[in-house]
């Protein structure tokens, strides 16, 4: 249904893809950093938040560039 959608409004597949991956590890971060502080490991928690975070900001970096770079086409020189 994703892909449809995708199709349908004329967006490149990679970047679908790729937001449902950093959805994907936002849900299994928070799901483990919760775990860890009903454990009682509130610093091994703010670690796995952490590591959550950077991933989704590696994984962001390509669709951020090609925001920005749409963005200053649209801007008139």
């Amino acid at each position: 249904m994703i892909e449809k959608i995708a199709v349908n409004a004329k967006v490149n597949l990679i970047y679908v893809e790729t937001i449902l991956k950093i959805i994907g590890i936002a849900y299994i971060a928070e799901f483990a950093a919760q775990i860890t502080k009903d454990a009682g490991q509130g610093a091994i928690a703010s670690k796995i938040e952490l590591g959550g975070k950077i991933l989704i900001l590696a994984m962001a970096i390509p669709i951020l560039t090609v925001m920005i770079e749409t963005i200053i086409r649209l801007i008139p020189n």
